[in-house]
């Protein structure tokens, strides 16, 4: 069964996301720099079981395995010429597990960012950047997806420019950034700015938001900011914060904890809750249950996000805050 999310939107309904791909597809086999997207031929089959395993937990949304389905992030694997091939067979996969599901779900074809800078601090220019995710998102659109997912942003520039792709495509596009650093994204934009990084651009997205980030407690604050949007507002958390275990990745969220983020989420204001890095089948089941089950309330404050779901990891930033600029140059991002 097919449906827009724009309608899905309409009904009034909170949504629900999915959750990781990449930190999923580790405990299904993949190894330590093997690319994500290579197994949209490789292993078809498994990423259709965790597309499965999602819409089964109660999905509305599932995103297509195609985070670092770019030429620029490809060419580190010598697959550049391969992008609208992947972005195409990435979105036939998802399309075939939301088609024969029993209630409506949306494909959401995931445009992650391309690893460059853009002029003057890097080479990248706008028009290049357009090129590159406008050939992601033609591929994912010929595949079936519904929406173009743009996510795990830091730049202004590069969300433009995606958004701007979306738009020469012909597909309808939400935006999320990733609000990791000191409370801003790491090129230094704040929750409550994001929604003027579209100014001038039409159509608008159909939602806007935060992913990834450093935990459940961190980005309730964030999606707290931008309560007053006009747009949508998505949340797509973390499971809790992740910690190195020797050399493996594990994240401190359990399926309660996610359940207790997407109850608050929504009392901030939120209308598509899902997970990101850390979030199993399990965990999205647990927001599954937490939405169906809330009456939305009125908006969480910090000291109530802390108590139900721990300590902050940024501090909450103002718009003086001037110790970003050095968290900035010493964070080392982990990207999914």
């Amino acid at each position: 069964m097919q449906s827009s999310l724009e309608q899905l939107l309409l009904t009034g309904k909170v949504l629900l996301a999915d959750g990781a791909t990449g930190t999923n597809y580790f405990a299904m086999g993949l190894t330590s720099g093997e690319p994500p997207e290579f197994w949209i031929t490789d292993h078809p089959d498994r990423v259709e079981s965790l597309h499965q395993q999602f819409v089964d937990a109660g999905s509305d949304i599932i995103l297509t395995n195609t985070f670092g389905c770019n030429r620029h992030r490809l060419k580190l694997h010598n697959a550049q010429s391969r992008t609208f091939e992947l972005a195409k067979g990435a979105a036939q996969i998802a399309r075939k597990v939301a088609d024969r599901a029993p209630r409506p779900v949306v494909v959401a074809g995931s445009v992650g960012p391309t690893g460059e800078l853009f002029e003057p601090l890097g080479a990248l220019t706008e028009a290049e950047a357009i090129d590159a995710f406008a050939e992601q998102i033609e591929g994912l659109k010929e595949g079936g997806a519904d929406v173009a997912w743009i996510e795990t942003m830091s730049a202004p520039e590069e969300a433009r420019a995606a958004a701007l792709a979306a738009i020469r495509v012909g597909m309808p596009y939400v935006c999320t950034m990733s609000f990791d650093t000191a409370g801003r994204t790491m090129m230094g934009i704040m929750p409550g700015a994001l929604e003027g990084v579209f100014a001038g651009i039409d159509p608008k997205p159909l939602a806007i938001g935060a992913n990834c980030g450093v935990g459940a407690s961190d980005i309730v604050v964030s999606v707290s900011e931008m309560s007053a949007f006009s747009t949508p507002v998505v949340s797509k958390g973390n499971c809790g914060v992740p910690k190195f275990v020797g050399t493996t990745i594990t994240y401190s969220g359990t399926p309660d904890l996610m359940g207790t983020y997407a109850e608050l989420a929504i009392d901030a204001g939120v209308r598509i809750v899902g997970g990101c890095c850390g979030n199993s089948p399990e965990h999205v089941a647990s927001m599954r249950k937490a939405i169906d089950g809330h009456t939305r309330a009125s908006a969480p404050s910090v000291e109530q996000i802390v108590n139900q779901l721990g300590p902050l990891t940024n501090t909450v930033p103002t718009e003086s805050d001037t110790s970003t600029r050095d968290a900035r140059r010493r964070r080392t991002k982990i990207e999914e």
